[in-house]
């Protein structure tokens, strides 16, 4: 099975260690510009990108199903 693209697996790789560090750390809470726009330089969602949670909270926040796998990477629960 492929990976799509603008998938998490896809490019939390290409991300500094310092970003995935934070998006560890700060799992759930509104992503900072500077970290969308690195995640869209390393192939994921861009800021306009409807992946992104958005609504009645200001900022941008990663969907349910990337919040769980940034847990379980920072576990090592993952494959």
């Amino acid at each position: 099975m492929t990976t799509p693209p603008k998938a998490i697996e896809h490019w939390w790789p290409k991300l500094t260690a310092a970003t995935q560090d934070w998006l560890i750390n700060n799992n759930g809470d509104a992503v900072r510009p500077d970290i969308v726009a690195e995640i869209a330089a390393a192939g994921g969602p861009d800021a306009a990108d409807p992946w992104w949670v958005t609504g009645e909270m200001e900022g941008s926040y990663l969907p349910d199903e990337a919040v769980d796998w940034i847990e379980e990477t920072a576990n090592q629960e993952g494959p």
